[in-house]
């Protein structure tokens, strides 16, 4: 299987963490030497990480020019379940899932893995046609979120929807619209939070697929959150709710 590629100072220093195991190979900036490159070189071999000094130039390239800071590395890919059933099958407790309609910016969807990650979510799922998947960009950004939570894409958003309701898991969509407001809505028990991409919202079949619609109350000027800092809203009230009985 190909070796995903992952850069930037938190996302591989997370990788190292958690996964050192999965680091085919580092490579660094040789012109960078700095105190912040100094301790990660000594953490790479403190794992066994095989290093590369090379120029900045081929960093480049291996991002596709992105903001790598000076340091990439190969990881085996991703053994995190793939399907949906995989990962309710292995719960001991009641499920709790993020589902993304429509978020196809990267640093959007890392933003939402980092969030879904904090708040203890089981999973996190997209439809194939309309997200970003995992790039190179996104594992920056989730810092090593990524690794941790299952991303899963699905061919039919609505079909699966269906699915996780034979399995009693309710379904809330957040919408400016809904009927009820976030603090006065029940989020304990299995349960899958639903997120439209910043503007367009929840589609209409999504929505129709949902068992209960809720809006964020605001309480300044303006009028919609950035879909990753809604699911940090949504998730931890839910996570607040879960912990309280």
């Amino acid at each position: 299987m190909k070796p995903q590629v992952v850069f930037g100072f938190h996302a591989v220093t997370s990788r190292l963490r958690v996964r050192a195991g999965s680091v085919r190979e580092m490579y660094v900036d040789a012109k960078r030497i700095d105190k912040r490159m100094e301790d990660l070189l000594a953490h790479a071999k403190d794992k066994n990480v095989r290093v590369m000094q090379v120029d900045g130039a081929r960093l480049d390239g291996m991002t596709g020019n992105a903001r790598h800071q000076g340091v990439v590395i190969l990881v085996e890919a991703s053994q995190l379940p793939q399907f949906v059933d995989d990962v309710l099958e292995e719960l001991t407790v009641p499920p709790f899932l993020l589902v993304l309609d429509g978020v196809t910016d990267p640093h959007n969807l890392g933003a939402c893995l980092r969030v879904a990650d904090a708040a203890g979510v089981h999973a996190v799922i997209a439809p194939k046609d309309r997200s970003v998947g995992l790039t190179a960009t996104v594992m920056k950004v989730a810092s090593g979120a990524a690794e941790n939570v299952p991303y899963i894409t699905v061919t039919n958003l609505a079909r699966t929807l269906k699915e996780l309701k034979q399995r009693d898991i309710w379904i809330v969509g957040a919408d400016e619209n809904g009927s009820k407001d976030l603090f006065h809505a029940t989020l304990k028990g299995p349960l899958a939070w639903v997120l439209g991409a910043e503007g367009e919202g929840l589609r209409r079949l999504t929505r129709e697929n949902c068992d209960e619609i809720i809006n964020i109350p605001m309480f300044g000027s303006v009028e919609s959150l950035n879909v990753s800092v809604a699911s940090g809203v949504c998730l931890f009230e839910s996570r607040r709710q879960r912990e309280a009985g």
